[in-house]
């Protein structure tokens, strides 16, 4: 044996055990995750030499070290220094008993310092070495979403008296569903409260908190100053959460607006917007979008100076300021995107006609020579005249005592019918009135009065509805009620009409031999709607483009600018309120035009209403809101097969993930999706569903489904009789070439028609059973309803809180 013989770890004697396959993570995994653990990449090295050496693990992991310090220096070096971008604060009271502009000054107070004015406030201690922007809001479910968007932390407030009210958890429920920041959990007025009582308080807080919130286990008192003190250094020390879909976008906390008038149109002119640039790089090439307005044109971005006249400082810190300004970015020509949102579709190119010039010539000549009287605007221009009355009263009567004197159209109608047939049998000399003419017609006299409008006479309480229509409307609700019923318990089944043949009436239904297979041309007979939008080649990767593109060139984050947008209506500055936050972001390059753009949602398990395809929702994507149209469709587990084709849904159901589609602008990033439904209250939306966006793709087929059931009449062997499916035999002939089904499985096809009343005969794979429904299922592609508004707060301009609207009710 040789002397220097040894076992290596690299030889095959080393034992090696099979792996543990599996598609879900354990969840010692998912413990690791969360903790920020990184698993570390085995070095390539190069085949000859088959195993690393301790050099290359060495270096590898010191490059992993220097990465991630390079990403924490990043992220936390935007706010340090006096100079450097605040935290944004968003204090949200939950209770209708506490105030957040007194939690607010209590935490001042723990620094010896008192907020300057009232709305948003700007804290600045030598202690931290950081600046904290405290936003604090009223009970206003618009204004709070808007600030959660843009908050780095948000301290909810609650109450040692009461409890959190319907209100609270619906702003519980609207932060979770479009990404939660930093939390801060904290209560007011605890030290009025009995000793002995505050750690119960405390206990069932952090209880409350847990349920949304299963990270934060304590609950701090703001009214107590070390406490506040503990709250101020932790959120100066803590690094913000990550909210990936906000990172991707440009977006500002405006701290002061400003408004030049255009010389030739006062209407519009310049906004200039003034805040910290957050999120990724902001560029003058790309739009601006203002909420309740729509998206506008940069003219360009400059340097803001820095001043720290938002606090009051008791021991007189000295204030810093930047004089300078200088221009950081502009548009460059041919570069900057346009504000048009939709393609214009070209109508020549399809089969219609078209007036010629010398067409148009004629009929405005035939217009000239109309008599003016006759021409079309003046049905438009001309008043409608009130009609007059005349009637025949006592010499000297003026137009008020007319109106007391009873007319016979007035009298009950009862009176009318008992004496109608006494009228009938009388001589026109035997009337009152005759008789009064003739022995004293200078007596009486004709005067006309004119007719007033009876709808505006008659004022009616306003939440009241008449008869017919609550009735209307009960009958509807009831429709309604049914038609889902029937969706769930028999979905897609339709019955074929007697009096018109099926071939007509489905006529734009198709079969498919597989609904997963089965080719579908994706531009066939396409709606002209699709004409107005927009189709990348590759969505995918033109994401990943505009996506990179934005990190690059700009205004680096952090930066004190000021925006000015071009073009903005005056009603921008009319409606803005001190006290609300105005958010202002960037869009990516193509997100204003228009597309098909698709969602993944889950409907909201409190709400038991009924939502159909087609009904009118407010689409909250990212920091954008639209009132949109959409349809449903099946989520599909096992992929969208070979032709793309997806089942379409009549009503948005509980328990599965749906696709919604509708016509929106083009959307990048993995952004939050919430569906809500408007009420008469703006503070009391009704959640619907949330979910993420998934792509913009006008390919997607959704095909609506029916299902022409017919029962068995005759079972023999594997042949059947098959009737009430249609009710002609040309009906049977035309489909005769579809695949049959069974609901409990079995597969056939017509073999001929019987008789003249729809009957035919099938064969099947397998005998069938007379309790068994016999289907023939039919396609059609649908597409969602044109008409995607922006949604415009009815709130703006005055801020109307969850306690003046109960007021109002």
């Amino acid at each position: 044996m040789s002397e220097h013989h040894k076992h290596r770890s690299d030889t095959k004697l080393k034992q090696a055990n099979k792996p543990f396959k599996s598609k879900h993570q354990t969840s010692r995994s998912l413990r690791d995750k969360a903790k920020g653990k990184v698993e570390r990449v085995s070095v390539k090295t190069q085949s000859t030499r088959g195993f690393s050496n301790r050099t290359d693990r060495r270096n590898t992991a010191r490059l992993l070290q220097q990465k991630k310090r390079e990403e924490l220096f990043r992220k936390t070096k935007i706010f340090d220094g006096k100079n450097g971008t605040p935290k944004v604060v968003a204090v949200v009271p939950l209770c209708p008993d506490v105030s957040a502009e007194d939690a607010v000054a209590n935490l001042f107070a723990s620094v010896d310092q008192v907020p300057a004015n009232k709305g948003a406030v700007l804290m600045t201690s030598d202690r931290f070495k950081q600046k904290l922007q405290f936003i604090p809001l009223q009970r206003n479910y618009i204004d709070i979403m808007d600030a959660a968007k843009v908050a780095d932390f948000i301290i909810f407030v609650m109450s040692a008296v009461e409890e959190v009210d319907k209100f609270g958890l619906m702003v519980l429920s609207g932060i979770q569903s479009q990404g939660v920041p930093s939390v801060v959990p904290a209560v007011n007025n605890l030290e009025g409260i009995p000793l002995k009582k505050r750690s119960d308080i405390k206990k069932s807080l952090v209880s409350f908190t847990t349920h949304f919130f299963p990270d934060e286990d304590k609950v701090h008192a703001l009214d107590n100053t070390t406490e506040g003190l503990n709250v101020l250094r932790m959120i100066a020390n803590q690094l913000p959460k990550t909210v990936a879909w906000r990172d991707t976008h440009s977006y500002m906390l405006a701290e002061t607006l400003d408004f030049e008038s255009n010389p030739s149109d006062p209407s519009v002119g310049t906004l200039k917007v003034t805040g910290y640039g957050r999120g990724t790089h902001f560029q003058a090439n790309r739009l601006i979008h203002l909420q309740n307005f729509g998206d506008f044109q940069l003219e360009k971005i400059t340097s803001a100076p820095i001043s720290h006249r938002a606090i009051h400082v008791v021991n007189n810190n000295s204030m810093d300021s930047e004089p300078t300004e200088t221009v950081l970015d502009t548009p460059v020509l041919g570069e900057q995107d346009d504000l048009a949102a939709e393609n214009e579709p070209d109508l020549l190119g399809n089969e219609q006609t078209w007036p010629t010039e010398e067409e148009l010539m004629e009929a405005e000549e035939r217009v000239r020579n109309m008599d003016p009287s006759e021409r079309p605007e003046q049905s438009f221009n001309n008043a409608p005249t009130p009609k007059k009355n005349v009637r025949r009263v006592p010499k000297g009567t003026s137009n008020y005592q007319a109106a007391w004197i009873v007319d016979s159209d007035h009298e009950s109608d009862e009176d009318d019918e008992e004496s109608e047939d006494e009228d009938d049998h009388m001589d026109d000399d035997d009337l009152p009135s005759a008789r009064n003419d003739e022995d004293s017609g200078e007596e009486y006299e004709d005067l006309e009065e004119e007719e007033e409008d009876t709808s505006k006479a008659e004022e009616v309480y306003e939440d009241e509805l008449e008869d017919a229509e609550e009735a209307r409307q009960y009958a509807e609700y009831l429709a309604r009620e049914k038609e889902n019923r029937e969706d769930m318990e028999f979905p897609d089944e339709v019955e074929a009409p007697m009096d018109v043949p099926a071939s007509v009436r489905f006529a734009r239904y198709r079969a498919l031999e597989s609904f997963r297979t089965s080719p579908w041309d994706p531009y066939e007979n396409l709606p002209l709607d699709y004409g107005r939008i927009f189709q990348f080649e590759n969505f995918r990767r033109t994401k990943h483009r505009v996506m990179n593109q934005a990190k690059e060139g700009g205004v680096m984050p952090g930066a004190h600018i000021t925006l000015h947008i071009a073009n903005v209506p005056r009603a921008v500055m009319d409606t803005y309120v001190q006290g609300r936050p105005f958010i202002v972001f960037g869009l990516l390059q193509y997100e204003h035009k228009m597309g098909v753009i698709n969602f993944v949602v889950n409907r909201n398990s409190e709400y038991d209403g009924v939502i159909k395809a087609k009904d009118p929702l407010v689409l909250h994507c990212g920091f954008r809101r639209f009132v949109v149209h959409p349809i449903f469709s099946q989520n599909s587990r096992n992929g969208k097969g070979t032709n793309n084709v997806h089942k379409s849904e009549r009503f948005l159901q509980q328990g599965r993930s749906t696709v919604v589609t509708v016509y929106a602008p083009i959307q990048f990033g993995n952004l939050p999706v919430v569906l809500t439904k408007d009420t008469e209250d703006v503070n009391s939306p009704i959640l619907v569903a949330t979910g993420t966006l998934m792509d913009a793709d006008p390919r997607r087929i959704v095909a609506k489904r029916i299902i022409l059931t017919g029962h068995p009449f005759k079972v023999h062997k594997r042949s059947a009789t098959i009737r009430f499916m249609f009710f002609n035999p040309d009906d049977v002939w035309y489909y005769k070439s579809v695949e049959l089904r069974t609901k409990l499985g079995r597969t056939g096809h017509i073999k001929e028609s019987l008789g003249t009343h729809g009957y035919f005969k099938a064969q099947w794979d397998q005998q069938i059973s007379m309790q068994d429904t016999i289907m023939m299922c039919l396609y059609k592609r649908v597409y969602p309803k044109w008409g995607t508004t922006l949604w415009v707060n009815p709130s703006a301009g005055a801020i109307t809180t969850a306690a003046e609207s109960m007021d109002m009710d």
